[in-house]
């Protein structure tokens, strides 16, 4: 394997967003596009020594945290080893301004006939919560453990008050892209430093992104220290970050899940490409424009925040009704897909042998995703 440093311009979903990451891991964050290598560092590391404790695998519910919980599956990794951990991007206090409703429902389930175990966690308050804060300290993270949830304040003493206001900025730079940030890498950091039955433990920390997705991924490592690694200090917790599906093009991903029956998750049945929030930044002007056909109230509810705080998603100053405007929304033919889309109880199958197909977002050259 060729060894390539993860410092590099782009910054990491896993390292440079929050300010501390790149402190914790001793890089320089952006100084220059290649360093040094360091040790532990790959660039290309499709099969690794999977001498680890525990697999730790970020689940969205999307096909490519799929693909990559089936390549432990496949490469002979034990249920026993593996945990899924969903972040909730709406948080658990009501709000539902940007996931889907049934997605921590549709997570859980699948969990459960796996047979593997599930944690969720969520900033408190969600995406809306942080989207509105003014002037105040971030809210605590709440996180599911074996011994129940935990709550996760913020030091005030180091801390200082912030204001956000503005929804996230299309861009690769997750400073100002703070939904994947705040609400899901930010997280799991906590959820792992918090945690003293990860101490003395290897834990290998599995994320979905490929390559094929965008320019910046395709500069991703495969595999690298994780930004909560502490191997060599007194707590003994050795964490790596491990992309199983990074050299996957889409192709990959869909027979993965054929070979093992996993149904194409509703987003794709629905015609998105991605399975992501349902009103994702990263939207197109097809899906903003479905988004306003089927499911109204949905995109007047996130341009009337556009209008209230005078920054639009897009970096053109066009409104999303404006965007919408743009396009022909989806001609949506699933209805069962459809009619799950609204519901908070997922109670479709979720493996099914014998009735797989392509759904209608496959191979889609509508873009919904990462720059």
């Amino acid at each position: 394997m060729t060894t390539m440093n993860a410092a590099v311009l782009d910054r990491f979903d896993d390292q440079a967003v929050i300010p501390s990451l790149g402190n914790q891991l001793g890089l320089d964050l952006g100084a220059e596009p290649l360093l040094r290598a360091k040790p532990g560092v790959f660039f290309e590391a499709p099969d690794i020594d999977l001498n680890y404790d525990l697999f730790v695998v970020a689940f969205s519910g999307g096909k490519d945290s799929w693909a990559s919980y089936l390549r432990l599956i496949e490469l002979g990794v034990p249920r026993s080893r593996i945990e899924m951990w969903f972040h909730d991007v709406d948080g658990r206090e009501g709000s539902t301004l940007m996931e889907w409703p049934f997605m921590a429902d549709y997570n859980r389930k699948l969990a459960a006939e796996l047979g593997v175990q599930l944690y969720a966690s969520w900033l408190v308050g969600g995406f809306e919560g942080e989207l509105n804060k003014e002037n105040a300290y971030s809210a605590p993270h709440k996180v599911e453990t074996p011994d129940g949830v935990i709550t996760l304040l913020r030091d005030t003493s180091r801390a200082k008050p912030g204001t956000r206001q503005r929804f996230p900025q299309v861009s690769a730079d997750l400073n100002v892209r703070w939904c994947s940030s705040t609400l899901k890498i930010d997280v799991a950091r906590r959820a792992i430093n918090n945690q003293a039955r990860f101490n003395g433990l290897r834990i290998c920390f599995v994320t979905g992104e490929r390559r094929e997705e965008s320019p910046n991924r395709a500069k991703y490592n495969q595999l690298e220290p994780h930004a909560c690694d502490r191997r060599k200090g007194r707590l003994a917790r050795h964490v790596d970050t491990w992309r199983p599906v990074l050299h996957f093009n889409e192709s990959d991903v869909w027979e993965i899940m054929e070979r093992h029956g996993v149904l194409a998750p509703i987003p794709y049945r629905l015609s998105w490409p991605r399975s992501s929030c349902r009103s994702c930044i990263f939207n197109s002007p097809s899906i903003w424009a479905t988004l306003r056909r089927y499911f109204p109230g949905s995109v007047e509810t996130i341009a009337a925040y556009e209008r209230k705080f005078d920054t639009t998603i897009s970096r053109d100053r066009i409104n999303v009704m404006e965007i919408a405007d743009k396009a022909t929304p989806f001609n949506i033919l699933d209805e069962e897909a459809l009619a799950q889309a609204f519901k908070a109880e997922y109670t479709l199958p979720i493996i099914d042998r014998a009735n797989w197909t392509l759904p209608a977002g496959a191979f889609s050259n509508v873009k919904c995703g990462p720059t």
